[in-house]
């Protein structure tokens, strides 16, 4: 009909988003690694040719997490070789998750004494549920062998370490997908060893509630990943030809259009 209005249908929109699902999206995750790779103002580890490979990893967490690829890298730390978050940006996480209402901590024993402590405790917003994580006390801390390391902030600063400590043990076991199953620094240093080891904190968690052995001492040790990327894979894979999708028309029937790309980085 000559009156009759044309109604296009509507193009689905291609998402490409940076990742190992895809070759586009492994392609802008490469991209976008090698854009922080050249960046002077990212932390050493990710700085420079030759940590490329650690971009890429770190970009596809912050993909993952839903976070900002730079936050995620100046909050990542090489503690005995193994990757941690600051504690800071664990809590930060969590309580922007949406799922929790901000942690908060609760004062236990006396001030001052092996019994002084915290627990850190939420509520979720879904049910309503009071959440407490495990008590951390300076009696633990001793007992664990953190308290009496060399150089140890426990002597110094015993009521922020009391915080991050119950906060990191909270995010733990209540929601280890936030932080991706890593430990926080200053959990990975407490635990290490010197010959670069670390020992998963899962057993200290049971093993502080019982108020049994303690860990190894060692001095904390912060060393670089020098990861290597194999040479094939240093340089960006080339984006392949956008397709053309048929949209069709009541009037004239069908005609070639091209598609709608949306690229979507996640900054």
């Amino acid at each position: 009909m000559a009156n009759e209005v044309m109604n296009v249908v509507p193009q689905e929109m291609e998402i490409t988003r940076p990742g190992f699902e895809s070759e586009k999206g492994f392609a802008l995750l490469q991209r976008m690694a090698k854009m922080f790779s050249m960046s002077s103002i990212v932390p050493e580890t990710f700085r420079g040719e030759n940590n490329f490979g650690n971009c890429v990893i770190a970009v596809n967490m912050a993909q993952r997490m839903g976070a900002d690829p730079l936050m995620v890298m100046q909050n990542m730390y090489i503690v005995y070789g193994n990757p941690a978050w600051s504690s800071k940006f664990m809590i930060a996480t969590f309580n922007t998750c949406g799922r929790y209402d901000a942690i908060k901590y609760k004062e236990i024993g006396k001030r001052g004494d092996d019994s002084q402590g915290i627990i850190a405790w939420t509520r979720e917003k879904a049910t309503g549920d009071i959440i407490e994580g495990p008590a951390v006390t300076i009696g633990i801390a001793k007992a664990e062998g953190w308290y009496t390391k060399s150089g140890s902030k426990w002597k110094t600063m015993p009521d922020q370490m009391l915080r991050y400590r119950a906060a990191s043990w909270l995010i733990r076991t209540t929601a280890p997908e936030i932080s991706m199953g890593l430990m926080s620094v200053d959990e990975a240093e407490d635990a290490g060893t010197q010959q670069g080891t670390v020992i998963d904190l899962d057993d200290a968690m049971v093993r502080a509630e019982a108020d049994t052995m303690a860990l190894p001492e060692a001095q904390p040790v912060v060393e670089g990943i020098g990861m290597e990327m194999p040479e094939a894979m240093a340089k960006p894979v080339a984006q392949p030809a956008k397709a053309s999708v048929k949209a069709e028309t009541k009037a004239s029937g069908k005609a070639d259009a091209p598609a709608a790309e949306l690229e979507a980085p996640g900054f």
